[in-house]
């Protein structure tokens, strides 16, 4: 065989095919699924992977209300923020944070297993975490995954 003749292919913006899938968080520890969640957004399922490109696809997470921890991580676990100000640093458990919008736990933890830069900014627009059932993507006709 001709050595010359094979190409290597990097996917860029233009011929990144990108689709949509459907992931379902019930029952789903957080730590596991947002890994697997990430490298699907990233791309590094895909044969065409490229590390400088936005080649994963589009993930929709449904049931984030359902997802679990182990031990005793909903109330001894700590998540911090900060408004920007002097003393503004916010203390919250996961418990917390679940009863008020359960989407958050999630796209906090996919977010910290992303890229900290531009690229990661792009990619984390890729991901759609609702906390039931339902959600407004069934025009894209999204394909189911089991983990």
């Amino acid at each position: 065989m001709d050595h010359l003749s094979y190409k290597t292919v990097f996917a860029n913006k233009a011929t990144a095919e990108k689709n949509w899938v459907l992931v379902d968080a019930k029952d789903q520890f957080l730590g596991r699924l947002a890994s697997q969640v990430a490298s699907i957004i990233r791309g590094k399922t895909k044969t065409n992977f490229t590390p400088n490109a936005d080649c994963g696809d589009h993930v929709i997470v449904i049931n984030a209300e359902k997802v679990r921890m182990s031990g005793k991580k909903w109330t001894n676990r700590v998540l911090f923020s900060h408004s920007g100000y002097p003393g503004g640093q916010k203390v919250k458990t996961p418990s917390e944070i679940r009863a008020k919008a359960p989407e958050r736990l999630i796209e906090h933890a996919v977010k910290g297993m992303l890229p900290k830069n531009k690229l990661g900014s792009e990619l984390y627009r890729s991901l759609h975490v609702y906390a039931g059932e339902q959600h407004p993507h069934e025009a894209q006709q999204p394909k189911a995954i089991k983990f």
